[in-house]
């Protein structure tokens, strides 16, 4: 009695040790997967919402750390002021942050514009020499005045048509400029 006798082995154990060994490996994926691939890709779908959501007006992070606004959207490149009169042309995918988003226009455009806020009137108010609060009549009368400026002419065409202001107001002098006479 020397050999101990032989008994038959269990076919379902035999399979669980089979498999049970990549049992750690699918933990090891499925942690990883939401440790590390779920937020990479959601942090992916926020940043590719931000940049096609960028307008003009925004103020924005460029990837190289410089801050701007952005006075020009064209596709996929923009164009950032980021000091007096010095403007950048950018990719618009290589933008790290939108620090300021500016006010969206809901409201139906009125008659009148709306006074700015701040003290410095509207480019084509500046022209005639009048404030942003100038009442029509005023307008009228220093239009009038300076009807043989072209300037001025082009600046009361513009307070009287809503949608040449909304459109200056969108490109901003030189590009409405380009826009309208060219």
């Amino acid at each position: 009695m020397l050999i101990s006798p032989a008994y038959a082995q269990d076919g379902a154990s035999s399979l669980i040790a089979q498999f049970g060994g990549l049992l750690p490996l699918v933990a090891i994926f499925v942690i990883f997967y939401f440790l590390i691939l779920r937020p990479q890709q959601k942090r992916t779908k926020d940043h590719r919402a931000m940049v096609e959501a960028v307008k003009r007006g925004d103020v924005v992070v460029t990837n190289g750390g410089m801050v701007g606004k952005v006075v020009r959207v064209d596709g996929n490149e923009l164009d950032i002021e980021v000091g007096p009169n010095v403007r950048v042309r950018h990719m618009k995918g290589m933008l790290a942050e939108v620090r300021a988003r500016t006010e969206s226009g809901g409201a139906a455009p009125s008659a009148a514009p709306k006074p700015a806020k701040s003290e410095e009137p509207a480019p084509y108010y500046r022209a005639l020499g009048l404030k942003n609060d100038a009442s029509a009549s005023e307008i009228a009368a220093a239009a009038s005045a300076r009807s043989n400026d072209p300037t001025a002419v082009e600046a009361y065409a513009t307070i009287g048509d809503p949608t040449k202001r909304k459109l200056y107001d969108r490109l901003g002098h030189d590009e409405y400029v380009a826009t309208v006479n060219g």
